[in-house]
């Protein structure tokens, strides 16, 4: 197990971070696949955990929410909130999103944003790397920004307004705020 996850650490990566061609099952236990005292792996077992995270943890129901799916079914949205879900299912401290909705549709950044809120609501942190202040200013508690891999800014939600994040960004942009 990689050092990141040993600390709780689960990283949802803006594409491929699912095998397309794979079940949903097997996407969820990728490289941690559940095994019988023999070393195999416990397909019933993953198969009904799977089901559980789209459905209780997820929310997803429908035609191709069968774990033996393959994940082209999913929309892009579905993907990442099955990848989310796999985060939340392996107990990660931190999620760190990667550019979770870029490409998406309004309605599936909804639902990844929604997503976003159930992390929170877990107790959960989440780091969210985006270039889209409105979805970062729904989603966040706190703002962090960098530059050129220096903290030039950093705010609670309830300190600035969309509006006044975006002009700061702008300002840092322009060399206006050092």
């Amino acid at each position: 197990m990689c050092a990141g996850r040993r600390m709780g650490i689960e990283t949802v990566y803006q594409e491929r971070s699912l095998g397309e061609k794979q079940a949903i099952w097997r996407n969820v236990f990728m490289g941690r696949h559940l095994t019988h005292r023999f070393g195999f792996i416990h397909v019933a077992r993953e198969k009904a955990i799977a089901e559980q995270i789209l459905m209780q943890h997820l929310g997803l129901r429908g035609a191709g929410m069968d774990p033996r799916a393959p994940v082209t079914r999913l929309s892009g949205g579905e993907r990442q909130g099955l990848a989310i879900g796999r985060a939340m299912y392996f107990q990660a401290e931190t999620v760190i999103l990667d550019e979770p909705t870029t490409a998406l549709s309004l309605k599936e950044v909804g639902k990844v944003l929604a997503f976003i809120e159930q992390i929170r609501a877990s107790g959960k942190s989440c780091i969210l790397v985006t270039h889209n202040l409105a979805h970062a200013f729904n989603a966040a508690d706190r703002f962090v920004i960098m530059e050129k891999g220096r903290l030039r800014m950093q705010y609670a939600k309830d300190e600035l307004t969309l509006e006044s994040l975006n002009r700061n960004m702008l300002d840092i942009a322009n060399g206006l705020k050092n």
